[in-house]
């Protein structure tokens, strides 16, 4: 029996396998509002026999947008644009989260292939951005720090957007605590500088990602699972670290999540990643032992036995892929082909099962 290939089971969602679909910005919406690229990029993973796809970075709040062609779930009319999506995803067999995320100080940028960088300015559609302290991004503009009653209006709109994630039809919610966005600007003492109830120690600083998640799990029930995504290193000195990464990992079980996706890095622009196959999957392993929670990996894993070996090493209970979906949105399929495994296709493409 394939590792890759066992179904897993969270709270009364059960994934039919471990190859699963990284959240991946597509910078394709209008308002906030996801569109047909969005309905037929997603659908063809669920086609191609992924066992959860998690949809984008979606902002819950307009500032909260890595970028002014972010998709977002602030409002009615974003949810009912993602639910045909949701049901498209569901007619294929496949289960679908969506990633709820803010971007603080990292927001209004311009999107990767524009032909602009760094902070959109206000007079071409940007805004001001917010973080826990007023620390710029290295190139972006400066942004605002947060009062309490700022944190207290994160925490609310966490809270509605997953309901709206919830009545749009997603299975599955996961908080963005990754990659130098806004709950992971808190827990790094490179980006917050405060001195009162969400700075300082790390119980502090990981306040923010707590409360947001009490919000997310009172709105979700006991039925809905919770995948937190944490970078577990900044991989700059004075950073975050994958030791504390371990505490808040066991922090975010305690307070209803389910699942952490590991991945690393994003916080500043002078970190030191040395890259290569698998190369965050050491994080994932010390989480997962350490911190006796379950876990995924992420990080240029490209092939069938390379997932396969992840997983039966005992390192992550799923594996995320990304560019690999990218470049063939039937990877598992493909991968289940290789490794000789039993699993459902679609009628459609049967004729490619056995030879």
């Amino acid at each position: 029996m394939s590792a890759l290939f066992t179904p897993l089971t969270l709270r009364a969602v059960t994934f039919p396998n471990r190859a699963w679909v990284s959240p991946m910005c597509m910078y394709s919406a209008v308002d906030g509002v996801p569109q047909i690229w969005h309905l037929t990029h997603l659908t063809q993973f669920a086609s191609g026999g992924a066992g959860l796809i998690v949809a984008e970075a979606t902002a819950v709040t307009p500032e909260g947008r890595i970028s002014p062609r972010d998709t977002g779930l602030w409002n009615d009319t974003q949810r009912d644009a993602w639910a045909p999506i949701v049901a498209e995803v569901h007619a294929r067999g496949a289960k679908i989260g969506v990633q709820l995320a803010h971007a603080g100080r990292k927001a209004s940028t311009w999107w990767p292939f524009a032909s602009q960088h760094g902070s959109v300015p206000v007079s071409e559609g940007g805004w001001t951005t917010v973080a826990p302290s007023a620390v710029a991004f290295e190139g972006f503009a400066e942004p605002a720090a947060l009062d309490t009653a700022g944190i207290a209006g994160v925490v609310a709109a966490f809270r509605a957007a997953a309901r709206r994630a919830l009545d749009a039809g997603f299975d599955v919610l996961e908080l963005h605590g990754a990659h130098g966005y806004l709950l992971h600007q808190f827990l790094s003492p490179l980006s917050n500088r405060r001195t009162d109830e969400y700075g300082g120690s790390l119980e502090n600083r990981a306040r923010l990602l707590l409360e947001v998640l009490d919000a997310v799990r009172a709105e979700a029930g006991e039925d809905v699972p919770i995948l937190v995504r944490i970078s577990a290193t900044d991989h700059a000195e004075g950073g975050f670290t994958p030791d504390e990464a371990t505490l808040v990992a066991a922090w975010t079980l305690a307070h209803g999540a389910d699942f952490i996706d590991v991945s690393s890095g994003g916080l500043v622009a002078h970190q030191q990643i040395t890259l290569g196959p698998g190369y965050q999957v050491p994080l994932a392993r010390q989480v997962r032992r350490q911190g006796r929670t379950p876990v995924s990996a992420v990080g240029l894993i490209t092939s069938a036995a390379h997932a396969e070996q992840v997983l039966v090493n005992g390192d992550a209970d799923a594996v995320f892929l990304g560019r690999e979906w990218l470049r063939d949105p039937h990877f598992a399929l493909r991968a289940a082909h290789e490794l000789g495994a039993e699993v459902t296709w679609p009628d459609q493409y049967l004729r490619a099962r056995w030879r």
